[in-house]
Formats: structure tokens, C-alpha cells, sequence
């Protein structure tokens, strides 16, 4: 089984410092099998990090849609933000990648879904992440949980780790795939392993955007 991350960020998402080569080190230390990178609205850090560890490393994207957000895996032509939903799936799948959709029913954040809109995709998409380590309620992965169950849809979880300490805190055992379909295959046999963080840990992202407004990018951290 592999143990797999399917949600996390690096300095190329706008709210994050963490090195790519730091995020690698940290997966080999805590035994994650495959991390899917997920950046917002771009590839660059998950294609900066295959380059240096290609087994462990599944490039992948969280994408702003005019609706709410996309989370997708095996993702080889980056999605810009601010499309239709409809149109970002349909990009996706003429690339055949993996499509999740990003805590659906948080609505804390700015990339929630309204259930109508969430609706009109679930025919359209793979999965919904039923368990997102940053939710600040339960209740909203709950929410994502029961959706799942009422129309059939696999779960994803994800940590949502935007620092090194909260990787690993969401992942999911899987058998062995090598691709988008062999994901899709495999996925419903998912063991979540899972522990929420704590809503603190957002002030590390609110630090990032400062860090980065107004002293650039800023040098790799682990925290």
C-alpha cells in the first residue's frame, strides 16, 4: 500500500514558504509513497519538485474556478484560474487527469462550493475531497462526507499543508497506480489516515502573503 498525500503547497502558491526540497525531505521522513502538489492556480513548484525526486512527486494544480475550487492530480498543462467550471473540467479531462474538488463545503474560505454549482459538476469529476486537515469545523468535512455518500462519489483527503509539519496529516493508503485511470481505479479502496490541524495553523499562511508582499519570496523554511 502507499501511503499518499493528495493536497499540499510550496513557495510557488502565494500563501506558502516552503521549499520544494524541503517538502520532499519531509515526505521521505514521514513515509509518504507519492505527493500530489498541489499550487494554486499553477504547476511550477510540482514540476520543480518531480525534477528532483520524479517517483515520489504527481504534479497537480488547485484551480480557482468562477464557482469554487478544482483539485486535480496528473495534471501536465497548467488551468488558469477564473474559468467556468464546466470549461477547467473540460480542460482537464482533454489532458486526463484526475479531478477532485477542493473542502466543498467550507465555508471559511473563498474556494467553497455552493451545493447547486457543486451539482451541476459531480457527473463531471472523480471525486470530492471529504477531509481537508485545515478546516476549522468538523462539520464541514462532515458535510463533504454525507455528499459523497448521497451521490456516490469517491473521497480524497488531503492535508491541505501549506508548512512541513502538516504534511502526512491527511493521506490515504492506496494499492500501487501509475496514472490518472489507475488512480481512479484504485481509489474507493482508500484507508484515510487522518488528524485535523490546528486553526492556528493558518496565521503561517497569512505570515507567507505578508513575508512575500513585502520582502519577495523569501528563503526556504521547514516550519
Amino acid at each position: 500500500m502507499l501511503k499518499v498525500e493528495f493536497h499540499c503547497h510550496t513557495l510557488y502558491s502565494k500563501d506558502s514558504l516552503l521549499n520544494p526540497q524541503a517538502l520532499l525531505e519531509t515526505c521521505r521522513r514521514k513515509g509518504i509513497d507519492r505527493v500530489i502538489i498541489t499550487e494554486h492556480n499553477n504547476i511550477t513548484g510540482a514540476q520543480h519538485a518531480q525534477a528532483l525526486d520524479p517517483q515520489r512527486v504527481i504534479i497537480g494544480e488547485e484551480i480557482m474556478t468562477r464557482c469554487g475550487e478544482l483539485l486535480a492530480a496528473f495534471v501536465s498543462e497548467e488551468i488558469p484560474s477564473g474559468l467556468a467550471p464546466q470549461e477547467a473540467i473540460a480542460r482537464l479531462r482533454g489532458q486526463g487527469a484526475f479531478i477532485s474538488v477542493s473542502h466543498p463545503f467550507d465555508l471559511l474560505r473563498s474556494g467553497h462550493w455552493e451545493e447547486p454549482d457543486l451539482l451541476a459538476i459531480t457527473p463531471l469529476v472523480d471525486a470530492i475531497e471529504t477531509f481537508n486537515a485545515r478546516c476549522m469545523r468538523s462539520s464541514f468535512n462532515q458535510q463533504a462526507q454525507d455528499f459523497a455518500r448521497q451521490h456516490n462519489l469517491a473521497g480524497t483527503v488531503g492535508s491541505d499543508a501549506h508548512t512541513a509539519r502538516e504534511l502526512g496529516r491527511a493521506c490515504l493508503l492506496l494499492p500501487d497506480f501509475q496514472d490518472a485511470e489507475g488512480l481512479r481505479q484504485v481509489v474507493r479502496q482508500g484507508q484515510p489516515q487522518v488528524i485535523l490541524s490546528s486553526p492556528l495553523i493558518h496565521l503561517t499562511s497569512r505570515y507567507a502573503v505578508w513575508r512575500k508582499k513585502h520582502n519577495g519570496a523569501g528563503k526556504h523554511t521547514d516550519v
